[in-house]
């Protein structure tokens, strides 16, 4: 078995990163620029969006950040979306999700155009990974690709398993899976019989959100493991994934803290610098 450090991918990507932005401030007289916005006071997206701030820095990049308090009025919010839609010198918008109750999530998020959609949420972007021609691709999917390939297998012909499906990770990640010719199978908690399904899987991304939801028994020998998940149980951060039982019979897992999360933050700067080119390059 072998950790698959998100770290030290992440590391490798960000230094690039960081030779790239010298290069586009070369060429164009100013390092790429992210929004991001932020509704509330809920820790975790605080610490996320703290993150995204000193991941900008760390490359070269600018960064904005809006605060706003918990009730403050949707449209005063849509407003300044809309003044960072127009605003040339910004390159990427993010609305730091989930928002409090009473937000229209869909609404706020369609105001971002397509072109500094750097989550790569909007309908136009997931659109366009479904025909295998991607403009944005979502972050946390994104960022899994490059650690499977940091492992050297060969994705073509692999048998995947993706448990989840949401909009963010689990739809996007079948996607991308799909297009580097894997046959793919998406399981969620409707699923009968899910570990038939992930027994007989070569590549299995976890990204459910229940803690040590993969066991042992449910994979099998020589099976590639990602484990989205991040879950606090007794103080502690785990995965989706049972990492004890699971990982004596991987060929490759990636470990919770340090594997998925680093690459999705680095995987946002990328966005948003390919986002800057395609902008300023037209």
């Amino acid at each position: 078995m072998q950790l698959i450090s998100g770290k030290a991918v992440s590391a490798d990507i960000r230094e690039k990163l960081a030779q790239e932005n010298a290069d586009f401030e070369r060429e164009f007289g100013r390092a790429p620029a992210l929004a991001v916005i932020i509704v509330g006071d809920d820790p975790a997206s605080h610490t996320y969006v703290n993150n995204k701030i000193k991941g900008c820095a760390q490359v070269g990049f600018r960064s904005i950040c809006q605060k706003y308090e918990n009730g403050t009025p949707q449209e005063e919010i849509a407003s300044y979306i809309r003044s960072l839609a127009e605003d040339d010198s910004v390159d990427g918008i993010l609305v730091q999700l989930p928002l409090p109750k009473g937000y229209d999530e869909k609404y706020l998020l369609s105001l971002i155009p397509d072109s500094k959609d750097v989550d790569g949420f909007s309908p136009a972007n997931t659109g366009l990974l479904s025909m295998n021609s991607p403009n944005t691709v979502s972050c946390t999917p994104l960022g899994i690709m490059h650690l499977l390939k940091s492992t050297g297998v060969e994705l073509k012909g692999k048998d995947a398993v993706v448990i989840g499906r949401s909009n963010t990770v689990g739809k996007p990640m079948a996607m991308l899976l799909l297009n580097a010719d894997c046959t793919v199978t998406v399981c969620h908690s409707k699923t009968v019989n899910l570990a038939e399904y992930t027994r007989k899987a070569d590549i299995v991304v976890v990204a459910i959100g229940r803690p040590k939801f993969l066991k042992g028994d449910m994979v099998k020998d020589g099976a590639i493991v990602i484990d989205v998940g991040i879950n606090r149980v007794d103080g502690k951060l785990v995965g989706d994934v049972d990492f004890d039982e699971v990982a004596p019979r991987c060929s490759y897992i990636t470990p919770v803290p340090g594997g998925v999360g680093p690459m999705t933050i680095t995987m946002l700067l990328a966005n948003t610098l390919s986002a800057a080119r395609h902008r300023l390059e037209k």
